[in-house]
């Protein structure tokens, strides 16, 4: 099965690629609840579905995030047009099944548009990673 969103969004596949990373995609998807730990490329993540291991790879127009030990081998990409003009990204989620249960078919839906909803409300996401990445106000190393 496929489910897409269409986000507006002014970013490049690099921005996106820069911006995605997994110790931050509770910032971008309200369906991520936490990242349990990471390390570059992969990590553990707890999500509307439990627990998973989860993968991220480069992709040529954005990234795609794997869930390798999910019995339903649930995978997404969030790609962008090269031409920061077109303003769109696209959140791509697909599982290796023709049909399921109408739950999981409704949570699926819910995670895409979570998604698109994390992605549109990109100007504050941002603002949240330059807080994160700040130095300390209160450090007599800075002045």
């Amino acid at each position: 099965m496929e489910f897409y969103a269409t986000a507006r969004l002014p970013f490049t596949p690099n921005e996106l690629q820069r911006y995605l990373r997994i110790d931050n995609l509770p910032l971008w998807c309200a369906s991520i609840e936490t990242v349990l730990s990471h390390q570059g490329e992969r990590g553990r993540i707890y999500c509307l579905w439990g627990e998973f291991a989860i993968h991220q790879e480069i992709l040529r127009d954005g990234v795609r995030f794997t869930l390798p030990g999910c019995p339903n081998a649930l995978q997404w990409t969030v790609t962008a047009e090269a031409d920061r003009g077109a303003g769109q990204v696209v959140v791509h989620c697909t599982i290796n099944r023709q049909q399921h249960e109408p739950e999981f078919v409704e949570s699926l839906e819910q995670f895409v548009a979570d998604w698109k909803a994390g992605l549109e409300d990109w100007q504050a996401r941002l603002q949240e990673l330059a807080v994160e990445r700040a130095p300390a106000e209160c450090s007599p190393w800075y002045g």
